[in-house]
């Protein structure tokens, strides 16, 4: 059976129509005045955040880890061990884009797929899987046997970091998206952070087991087990899910529908599929991706090989990684939480991709006896690269109009963006070192297209919201907007600049 357009998103929800048929007297959640509705909006919020981010800002954690671990095996003898001593570094290069290459090529289809699921058992499963692999890459003993278990965890992340900002849509209005992702983003950055630190405290580690094969079990395990624990604590869909009441069920299906309208059910608009793919929009995010995860792919990877060339050990340069990353966490959350209260992202999309690029050609114009000044530009690029990916993902998320453009457009761009990571695997060879001239200065080039490519794009919804205000009227922005048959195009829609 081929699934139909539905437009139930809109409609009044009966009480049986949602399975509930608890009392509506005896749930506290139910404003007994219409002033204490914000009142319940605040605990409806408090429930979700609780039982929604911690999970799955763990679980990103972990993916994290699991997917930018290389960089540290590298410098902990995974080259000597399995690869030969890889003296020209190009094998390591093609183990760091095997993860992209599926990703890239399945976030599409397993986003859209992931809508005929519950969310729940969706994430869960996805988790537990690419956990195996990252726990099944401590086993390997050649090329082939590293290769196979990476390209694997590329599988099975593509089914998860996309449908993960799909599923926050569900519950978060677009006023509290921006922060709710830049906590979950910023669990990438804390990935750096805490994967330097346990990589310093694996490379003093004197066991029987090679320091890598540790690293790789230490971080592969946890996944498996936290992804176990999700299939028990996350909710599911917000019109079925037992987690909530009754009550909380109706006004979180209002929310959902705020400034837009969601779906009810397994439900896919081919139409709205199509609509993704012809929207220019979808691209022009997709090469501010790009150039941003070149920056990020190769900052995981080689971050501690970059910093080792200013002279220090490799132990020390796994704890330098730390502060870089820890700083980017702080700024992308505050400049997220900013941008929701302001509800503009473009501009703050603009000013971290100039700061990124700025940091590239610090390193490409500073001269390797200024090591202080090369290491201030390791926090301007983790910085501005994680702040602007953070802020793009919630940007594009709201834009798309309805829930299917979102699940189509979001992996869309995010395949086009991992070729960037494909492209910033390569641009480090060890041949190259230290000065990396090549990968400075693309990555810098990109940053500044990026930024250029965001200020077009903020422009654009500025100017198309002043058309339909002109046209239509100044909408309510709270008020439930019909996106069922033209999406973002919807004359009630208004884009978040």
């Amino acid at each position: 059976m081929h699934p139909k357009d539905l437009n139930h998103s809109l409609l009044p929800l009966s009480d049986d129509a949602l399975g509930c048929p608890e009392s509506r007297e005896s749930d506290p959640l139910i404003p007994r005045e219409r002033s204490d509705a914000p009142v319940a909006e605040k605990r409806l919020l408090r429930k979700l955040d609780r039982r929604i981010l911690p999970i799955t800002c763990l679980l990103y954690l972990f993916a994290y880890l699991d997917r930018s671990n290389l960089g540290n095996a590298r410098l902990q003898g995974l080259p000597e061990d399995v690869l030969g001593g890889d003296p020209t570094g190009v094998l390591f290069d093609w183990l760091v884009a095997a993860f992209f290459i599926p990703y890239m090529s399945l976030s599409i289809p397993c986003t859209i797929l992931a809508k005929y699921y519950n969310p729940r058992i969706w994430l869960a499963c996805s988790a537990i899987l690419w956990g195996l692999c990252s726990t099944l890459m401590a086993t390997s003993y050649d090329f082939g046997s590293l290769l196979v278990p990476r390209l694997g965890l590329g599988v099975f992340e593509a089914a998860f970091a996309p449908s993960v900002v799909v599923y926050l849509s569900f519950y978060y209005t677009k006023a509290e998206y921006g922060t709710r992702i830049a906590f979950w983003f910023g669990f990438a950055a804390v990935a750096g952070a805490f994967g330097g630190l346990l990589a310093y405290g694996i490379q003093n580690v004197k066991i029987s087991v090679a320091n890598w094969r540790l690293l790789f079990l230490v971080e592969g395990v946890p996944s498996v087990l936290l992804a176990v624990l999700s299939l028990f604590i996350l909710p599911g869909r917000p019109e079925s899910t037992k987690f909530l009441t009754h009550a909380e069920r109706k006004l979180a299906i209002e929310r959902m529908n705020r400034g837009t309208s969601g779906d009810i059910g397994a439900v896919v608009n081919q139409g709205h599929v199509v609509a993704a793919f012809v929207d220019w929009r979808v691209y022009a995010g997709g090469a501010i991706y790009f150039g941003l995860n070149c920056s990020l792919a190769s900052l995981g990877a080689f971050l501690p090989t970059i910093i080792e060339t200013m002279g220090y050990s490799p132990a020390l340069s796994q704890l330098m990684t730390v502060p870089p990353y820890a700083v980017a966490c702080i700024v992308l959350i505050t400049s997220s939480y900013v941008s929701d209260r302001i509800q503009s992202r473009g501009f703050m999309v603009v000013l971290g991709c100039m700061l990124g690029g700025i940091g590239y050609m610090i390193l490409l114009g500073i001269s390797h006896a200024h090591n202080h000044a090369r290491y201030f530009a390791t926090f301007c690029i983790a910085a501005g690269a994680y702040t602007s990916l953070g802020l793009t993902i919630a940007w594009f998320t709201h834009n798309l109009g309805s829930e299917t453009k979102r699940a189509a457009g979001t992996p869309l761009g995010t395949a086009i963006g991992q070729a960037g990571s494909i492209l910033g695997s390569h641009l480090y060879p060890l041949t190259e070192g230290p000065a990396y001239s090549r990968g400075f200065g693309v990555s810098g080039t990109l940053m500044f297209l990026g930024a250029f490519l965001a200020l077009i794009l903020t422009i654009s919804y500025r100017t198309d919201n002043a058309r339909r205000n002109t046209a239509f009227g100044v909408p309510d922005r709270n008020a439930p907007v019909d996106t069922s048959e033209l999406a973002d195009k919807a004359p009630g829609f208004r884009y978040l600049p």
